[in-house]
């Protein structure tokens, strides 16, 4: 994930809560350290979510004069909260950003994918529409520039990339005669499998109860092989790294059911709870996620 977008995403759960809490202008900088501290304590360069969010908060009332001008019929105490501020975020990098680090349509592009991560079904439509009415009016500045190159490290073959090994795992827990699974849920809105990377010397069962221990707070005992898949992330000094994910399912007794918790350092995640079966059907979950979930499910039931 580019860091840019991460503190992107940071900026707007800030300035949600900022509109939300009405807080005022001059907290806004502490505000954005703390969900900093929370949910992404490693961010690479906090200084751009802060700059975000200081800088909406200070041209506030410049902002929503043009979204109000641009979105007549759409007065903005009755525009959704978070369409609100994905709107005033994209906005301020569309018309105060530095132009050379951050296009127009670059903002407009992230504003809509702020709008569909955290909006509702209709909320990239309209982020789209009111940003787009804004750019027009400024004569679509940018519109035939070509994006210059950035410096990156050099491809190499598939066979020769890096490899990282990961361990994931579906954690279920029979409480009270009821089957329960333990899903960790991200900054962008997905409930997921929690997994982190294995150490070297570890075996992968072994590391995977490590990760996941430290993750959720419960010890687990490793039942089953669910597969691995594996994909290629990008490292802005070692390229591209091919990182591959052993999941497995695995169970947390009775006993520690009450004790699950997600660990305080876990940036991008902000959430942890037990789900019953019937539940996990409507949660949003990523695609690559669900064929090992399934797996888990029918392994469990299988085996009661």
């Amino acid at each position: 994930m580019a860091n840019r977008h991460l503190s992107r995403s940071v900026a707007m759960q800030a300035l949600f809560e900022w509109d939300f809490n009405d807080i005022s202008a001059s907290k806004a900088d502490e505000l954005v350290n703390r969900v900093i501290a929370d949910f992404a304590p490693g961010l690479d360069n906090p200084g751009f979510a802060r700059e975000l969010v200081t800088g909406v908060a200070e041209k506030q009332d410049k902002l929503d004069a043009i979204i109000e001008k641009a979105a007549p019929e759409w007065p903005l105490q009755h525009i959704a909260i978070v369409d609100r501020n994905v709107l005033r975020l994209g906005l301020y990098e569309l018309l105060f950003g530095d132009k050379k680090e951050v296009p127009a349509r670059v903002a407009i592009n992230e504003a809509i994918e702020l709008a569909k991560t955290f909006g509702g079904e209709n909320s990239g439509r309209f982020v789209n529409g009111v940003l787009g009415a804004v750019y027009k009016e400024m004569g679509e500045p940018g519109k035939f520039d070509v994006p210059a190159k950035k410096k990156r490290p050099k491809d190499v073959p598939y066979e020769e990339m890096p490899i990282e090994k990961l361990g994931g795992a579906v954690v279920f827990c029979e409480h009270d005669s009821e089957i329960y699974l333990a899903l960790v849920h991200d900054i962008f809105g997905y409930w997921t499998l929690s997994k982190g990377h294995i150490e070297a010397g570890l075996a992968v069962e072994d590391g995977t109860a490590q990760e996941i221990l430290e993750e959720l707070s419960v010890p687990i005992i490793i039942k089953d092989s669910l597969g691995k898949n594996e994909y290629i992330a990008s490292d802005p000094e070692k390229g591209k790294i091919r990182k591959q994910v052993n999941y497995f399912l695995a169970e947390c007794t009775d006993e520690n059911f009450a004790k699950l918790k997600l660990a305080a350092d876990k940036g991008g995640l902000d959430d942890l709870r037990w789900f019953k079966l019937e539940e996990i059907a409507d949660l949003k979950m990523y695609d690559d996620i669900l064929p090992f979930v399934t797996k888990g499910i029918k392994l469990v039931m299988d085996s009661r």
